[in-house]
């Protein structure tokens, strides 16, 4: 046991910075002393000498084990444990020794200091222990006075810190390199937006004190008016498609400015403001706030994540383009189809919106309702392969017309089915299928129930309901009441009896689809 006289004992400690105990401590955030010794006045005493005790503005929690079986589970169940301080004989003359095997090996945690506090030098010499047993300081405990014990623990937690930052940096690097190695395959704004929100509360690493608090972000990009939130979690997460002006404080929204004008990542407050700008038509800024403290660790951990997640939105942001290149060439196609039979090109936007609408109420996921959205959108192509004269014919078409009219089903099919781009490809299938009717007397092939592909039926709902709800060279509009009653009677027949459940479960949707697109005039 140490020999302690009264003034060692009750002396006042400082901490690095020379603070005293009139400073401000954190009372939430402490560093954890383990002791380990079977002697329970060593407990008391090593308590009342670090009382006062303070380390970078941060006190000390004791944690007690007065032998090697508690001692094992203390440690297992405190993985932030800082430094132990361990006695060799309690129990077994070795008990100690088999604890620093059990918490290097076993644990694998080489990251607490143990420092080896022994009243029986001659049961663990400490040539021997320092060689074969991984510890950091071995003292016997009639050296071990309270200044030494002050200069110990000072020391000890300094190379903890370090090995413990060590590990966070790496960690935190793994972590920013996990979450945005798929970034780049995402090629929606609005999706990787949401990705980015969920990844961004696991990659913040905060320090070994700080517990992370609950936090709310947002991810908003610039239009003509502000910066309008894209996707939000949290208390946010009501926000989307509001304007940040409108969300935060004048004095949060102060910060974004000072952030913009920056140019880079701001820590304020409880808050990270992170701002980019990959090109001239792209600013965005992402925002978080709940977050109590913040290491230099966290701004170079958030610094290589905004260099990722701004080249995954140059990328996303190129593919948009390129995607609504795509779109515009494909409805263009489609437009010149009906162009020639005197429809409207307004036609074929609202097939694919009734297409995509359908497929994601049928369950399909967003990627394949908007590739079945493009692809409907040359439902029709084959009528570029019919005589004018049958397709502007103001009266009803003769048997033998009307069956070099149902050719335009296989002559879209032939025109596209070689390709090897999944639009196409799917486009093809649509041309081919949509004038199937579901009992089996439909064109080219009479396929019937799901024999004719999914989005071929889905199509076929979106065609009919269009054609016969507008007005056509050969016929006036029907009233909406009079086509639902149709799509009624046709249900089992003309149309998969599921989709067109499917169809008047959402059929407001559909009608306001059908409003905003409406032909004018």
């Amino acid at each position: 046991m140490p020999n302690l006289n009264s003034d060692e004992k009750f002396m006042d400690f400082f901490d690095e910075t020379g603070n005293t105990k009139s400073a401000e401590y954190s009372e939430t955030n402490k560093w954890k002393i383990m002791i380990v010794d079977d002697d329970r006045e060593v407990h008391t005493v090593t308590r009342l000498v670090l009382n006062d005790f303070v380390y970078k503005n941060c006190r000390l929690e004791f944690l007690s084990a007065y032998s090697e079986k508690e001692a094992r589970l203390l440690i297992a169940d405190n993985t932030d444990v800082a430094v132990m301080l361990l006695d060799v004989v309690m129990e077994e003359e070795d008990s100690g020794l088999k604890l620093v095997n059990y918490i290097r090996n076993d644990l694998e945690n080489d990251e607490v200091r143990i420092i080896l506090r022994t009243g029986q030098p001659g049961q663990a010499p400490e040539k021997k222990v320092i060689f074969d047993f991984d510890i950091n300081d071995y003292k016997e405990k009639t050296e071990l006075t309270s200044q030494k014990l002050f200069t110990t623990i000072v020391s000890s937690l300094r190379a903890y810190e370090s090995i413990h930052s060590a590990k966070v940096s790496k960690k935190g690097l793994e972590k920013v390199v996990e979450a945005t190695k798929n970034l780049f395959e995402v090629q929606s704004i609005e999706k990787l937006s949401n990705i980015v929100l969920e990844q961004i509360t696991n990659i913040y690493s905060s320090n070994i004190k700080t517990q992370t608090a609950n936090q709310s972000a947002f991810v908003t990009f610039k239009d003509k008016d502000g910066f309008k939130i894209t996707a939000g979690s949290g208390r946010f997460s009501k926000h989307i498609n509001d304007y940040v002006k409108d969300v935060l404080t004048s004095d949060q929204y102060s910060n974004i400015e000072i952030a913009i004008k920056g140019g880079k990542i701001l820590f304020v407050d409880d808050s990270i403001i992170i701002y980019f700008r990959r090109n001239s038509d792209m600013e965005c800024i992402l925002y978080i706030d709940g977050i109590p403290e913040h290491s230099e660790i966290d701004e170079s951990l958030m610094e290589i994540f905004r260099n990722n997640i701004s080249s995954a939105y140059e990328n996303a942001s190129l593919n948009n383009k390129l995607h609504d290149s795509q779109k515009e060439i494909i409805f263009t196609l489609g437009e010149i189809a009906e162009a020639r039979s005197k429809e409207t090109g307004f036609h074929v936007k609202r097939v694919a919106e009734f297409s995509k609408l359908l497929a994601i109420k049928c369950g399909m996921y967003e990627e394949e309702a908007e590739i079945i959205s493009l692809a409907s959108a040359m439902h029709d192509i084959g009528k570029l392969g019919i005589p004018g004269s049958i397709l502007n014919k103001p009266g009803k078409l003769t048997q033998e017309e009307f069956e070099i009219m149902k050719t335009h089903a296989t002559i879209g099919y032939e025109m596209l089915k070689d390709s090897d781009k999944d639009i196409i490809k799917i486009a093809s299938v649509i041309a081919y299928t949509h004038h199937e009717k579901y009992d089996g007397t439909g064109y080219p092939n009479g396929l019937k129930g799901e024999a004719i592909h999914i989005y071929g039926r889905i199509t076929a709902i979106a065609d009919v309901f269009d054609a016969l709800s507008t007005a056509r060279v050969y016929k006036p509009a029907w009233e909406i009441d009079k086509v639902l009653q149709l799509f009624r009677e046709e249900r089992g027949k003309h149309f998969d009896p599921e989709i067109i459940d499917v169809f008047f479960e959402n059929i407001n949707e559909i009608l306001s689809i059908y409003e905003n697109l409406k032909d004018r005039g």
